[in-house]
């Protein structure tokens, strides 16, 4: 729970656990698996709502895009509800459900921003305006400062890596 370590009122914190080296560089357009397993408890329903109260993925971005000056955006999946509680849900596949957005002005000049999300194929065919191609900063998982959140991401799959995380550290390992 927060305390009084921000300036927002009520006092609120974000996280992102994320990778800042392996995909820096990487061609945003070049994403075709994204996903991941959660465990989400039915305490975190009754704070936010089944729709609202899941952890997302994000990458930092440069959108490099056309009609925008913007060179960083996060480009943000919000998973669709978790069809199970109190038990790991299967994989929820980011490229199929949910909705995804742009922070900054890249998100209001593809028209895929917080208020006018898109679906996965939609987000790709709109980044690739025919310029310089996107790229990846870093990817991660987040939950934002909406509602707590209390539960676990396991399995966060990028293409062919997934992500196995675990006490004793973050093992990757490679899928077909």
């Amino acid at each position: 729970m927060a305390d009084h370590s921000t300036s927002l009122s009520p006092p609120s914190e974000a996280v992102h656990f994320g990778n800042e080296v392996d995909f820096y560089g990487d061609p945003v357009l070049q994403l075709h698996q994204v996903g991941f397993h959660v465990f989400q408890t039915g305490e975190n329903v009754g704070y936010g709502g089944a729709n609202v109260n899941m952890p997302n993925i994000r990458f930092e971005i440069n959108p490099n895009l056309g009609n925008s000056p913007a060179i960083y955006s996060s480009m943000v999946w919000n998973p669709p509800a978790s069809p199970v509680t109190n038990r790991w849900s299967g994989y929820l596949d980011a490229t199929t459900t949910g909705t995804w957005w742009l922070t900054g002005s890249a998100g209001p000049a593809i028209h895929c921003a917080l208020a006018d999300n898109c679906d996965f194929q939609t987000l790709m065919s709109r980044l690739d305006d025919g310029g310089a191609a996107p790229v990846i900063y870093t990817a991660g998982v987040s939950k934002g400062r909406d509602f707590m959140w209390i539960g676990a991401v396991d399995g966060l799959r990028i293409n062919r890596t997934v992500f196995d995380f675990e006490a004793n550290g973050v093992r990757a390992f490679s899928v077909r």
